[in-house]
């Protein structure tokens, strides 16, 4: 058994081979503080937007407006 980075609490090894270093309750919470979401673009392919100030006015024929 391996201890979580943030709680302590121990999890399976199989999830430390797997790439994580937290349980699965800490993981969960951080799963949650990332968020993004996918726009299509005009005449274009879908962009992946993690920045809410990016996204507004993206989508315009024009271009970028701010």
């Amino acid at each position: 058994m391996i201890a979580c980075r943030n709680c302590g609490a121990e999890f399976a090894e199989a999830r430390k081979a797997l790439g994580y270093n937290t349980c699965l309750e800490c993981g969960a919470e951080e799963a949650k503080k990332i968020v993004h979401t996918i726009a299509p673009m005009h005449k274009s392919n879908y962009m992946l937007i993690s920045n809410l100030d990016d996204l507004k006015g993206i989508n315009n024929k024009g271009g970028l407006i701010r």
